[in-house]
């Protein structure tokens, strides 16, 4: 395995990480006929009660694919919006958490540092890493820029989703890890796995050892019996804008 894939040590992505915001949505009538979105997410004040299905009064637009507990929090580091800066110029979107659709900004943790399984405590809530993000086409939409999904997809800033085993938090309160289980296993090797190293057909069988979510596990069980990467584009791309 590649070190650029392995996690950064277990000291650094055990230091306590504090939460810059909270976020949450309601899903409104999005850019493309008939669609919906909350990816519009505004930073709540105070306390947060965290369930099953995430931030109370948090919404989706497409039940389908966005939510249910796999998808309860979306997690996007604050780390990343310099960068996007530097690309896409003095964007609106970048001053302030909430740009990706997120429900929890932090500075202090990336794809790097972080899981497949990691838990993590939060003020009362424990959450527990799930899967990355697969970034989809209103992205594109959103910030009026028509490859943007493709390009958090090929940079890896992709963020990622947590499932709620208990709690309450707020902005201000830690994040600290109480538990790693699969430590060779960072975010970001599974996301080269996922869109780089598509067909390693030795890193698709570790993946298939790991806890990975329904969806996840149809992937790399398909991968491996078809020899042939899925299609992504209607993620990325969507449907016809009209």
């Amino acid at each position: 395995m590649d070190t650029a894939s392995e996690p950064r040590s277990a000291l650094q992505a055990a230091a306590a990480v504090p939460v810059l915001a909270w976020l949450s949505g309601r899903a409104r009538p999005y850019t493309r006929p008939g669609s919906l979105s909350a990816i519009d997410k505004r930073a709540v004040a105070g306390r947060v009660r965290i369930g099953e299905h995430g931030l109370d009064g948090d919404e989706q637009g497409d039940r389908r694919v966005h939510g249910g507990p796999d998808k309860a929090v979306h997690h996007y580091p604050f780390d990343h919006y310099p960068a996007w800066r530097e690309e896409l110029g003095a964007h609106a979107l970048l001053a302030a958490p909430g740009a990706f659709g997120e429900n929890l900004s932090s500075i202090g943790l990336d794809e790097a540092s972080v899981c497949l399984g990691d838990r993590y405590r939060c003020g009362d809530a424990v959450l527990e890493v799930s899967q990355g993000r697969q970034p989809c086409w209103k992205l594109n939409d959103r910030f009026g820029v028509a490859d943007m999904a493709r390009r958090v997809q090929a940079s890896g800033r992709t963020g990622w989703y947590y499932r709620v085993i208990q709690g309450e938090a707020e902005a201000g309160d830690a994040l600290s890890l109480i538990e790693r289980p699969w430590p060779q296993w960072s975010l970001q090797r599974l996301a080269t796995l996922l869109y780089t190293r598509t067909l390693d057909r030795d890193e698709l069988r570790a993946a298939s050892a790991l806890p990975l979510v329904p969806s996840w596990r149809k992937l790399v069980e398909n991968r491996l019996a078809r020899d042939a990467v899925e299609d992504w584009g209607s993620r990325i791309e969507g449907p016809a804008a009209g």
